[in-house]
């Protein structure tokens, strides 16, 4: 194990999460943003995003398993290879075929390889780096992923909203491609683990051995990852669905601006993951797990000025401007949330059960997304003209979750 945290290998993945992510960000971007000018419609929108989620539950315990038993290296290599086919094969057939089943099985594809992909990369930060660099490697995997969130919906933005869609999924795809070359070069330690029958035999032994962690060993992990799930599905998910929706038909703007202000709202939510990231990185000694509960009161909390603006004031730029402080300033403390315990997780979890152990955690954490997301689209189409009072019955539940949340976080540190 490397003692110092830049060594060849990290850099490495470091430089590989840049050009993938941010091929990831901008057709996240722009294939949610086609459907919904095309059809208008935020309970269309909704429930494709919902259905994009599916896969991503579904595979996370499956790319715990595989990063355990297999080289993570050879995973991430696979998995954008397949990702930049998976682009080209959508511009090929955009227009042959029902366009909204193609979107909606596209995203699946493209969000089951991003749950199977992401515990691979956690799992490879102990067997790269110290204990002592965790808090550091989490900060850096995270400003990463940050920025190549802001300049993915950035310029996307600005290519879609000039020439279109297939620009955009070409400099994606190429993103990808660019990607999986490097991370050829990659070498991360692996030991073989030995199997004790077949195939499902031994995941199904694998999961429930990292269920059996959670719940006998750790089991105020299980009562923190049930808090996520009601905060994914109360405020992250309203924030998927209200960003878009709102900027781009809610508030009146002109479409070609509107995409690009939509851009630019993406933009500012990774750039409060970004300065997220930076905070937990040089305030990691001062960061302490007990008291992360109040990192997620101050996420609830920053709903309610979105639904007070939406509710009183009538200028679009005004509202816009609110919903785009508000995004980065909940990025912010989330992402310092987010930190600080995958690298509690990752400091406290055997190296042999680390993949499998943040493949769960993800898996259960992200069920609640694709309901909050067909819920929140629904619920949009139904009160549209009054969005402000769904904002605000997402601020009031959210905060009642986090508040009682704060009680779990501080038994971080006596259990």
């Amino acid at each position: 194990m490397n003692q110092k945290l830049f060594s060849k290998d990290f850099t490495l993945v470091v430089i590989g999460q840049i050009i993938s992510l941010f091929g990831n960000a901008a057709v996240r971007f722009a294939l949610p943003l086609y459907l919904l000018n095309l059809t208008g419609s935020s309970a269309l929108y909704g429930t494709v995003t919902a259905c994009a989620f599916i896969p991503a539950i579904l595979l996370s315990p499956v790319g715990g398993i595989v990063a355990d038993r297999v080289n993570k290296r050879n995973i991430m290599v696979i998995l954008d290879f397949f990702t930049a086919a998976v682009i080209l094969a959508f511009s090929l057939l955009m227009n042959e075929v029902n366009l909204i089943l193609l979107l909606t099985v596209t995203l699946m594809l493209l969000y089951g390889i991003a749950g199977a992909y992401q515990p691979s990369v956690q799992a490879s930060i102990p067997a790269l780096t110290s204990q002592d660099n965790f808090m550091a490697a989490n900060s850096i995997i995270n400003i990463i992923s940050s920025f190549a969130s802001l300049a993915g919906p950035v310029l996307g933005g600005i290519l879609y909203s000039a020439y279109g869609l297939k620009p955009v999924l070409r400099v994606c795809a190429a993103c990808f491609i660019l990607s999986a070359v490097m991370e050829i070069f990659i070498q991360i330690p692996f030991q073989k683990q030995a199997s004790d029958g077949g195939v499902l035999k031994t995941a199904g032994a694998d999961f429930a051995e990292s269920i059996r962690f959670i719940r006998k060993e750790k089991p105020v992990i299980g009562k923190a990852v049930l808090v996520i799930c009601g905060i994914n599905l109360f405020l992250a998910a309203m924030i998927v669905v209200a960003v878009p929706y709102l900027v781009t038909e809610a508030l009146n703007l002109e479409a070609s601006q509107a995409n690009r202000l939509y851009g630019f709202a993406e933009g500012a939510l990774a750039a409060g993951g970004l300065a997220g990231g930076i905070g937990a990185g040089v305030f990691a000694n001062k960061l302490t797990i007990h008291k992360s509960g109040n990192l997620v009161i101050a996420c609830a909390v920053c709903v309610f000025p979105i639904g007070v603006s939406l509710a009183l004031v009538s200028s679009a730029m005004i509202n816009y401007t609110v919903i785009t402080v508000c995004c980065f300033a909940i990025m912010v403390c989330s992402t310092l949330f987010t930190v600080q315990m995958m690298s509690f997780i990752q400091a406290e979890t055997p190296q042999n059960l680390i993949g499998k152990v943040i493949a769960v955690i993800l898996t259960v954490s992200m069920c609640a997304q694709p309901l909050g997301n067909a819920f929140y689209g629904v619920l949009f189409e139904i009160c549209k003209g009054c969005e402000y009072a769904v904002v605000l019955f997402s601020g009031v539940v959210s905060l009642m979750i986090a508040i009682g949340a704060g009680n779990i976080f501080k038994r971080f540190s006596s259990e």
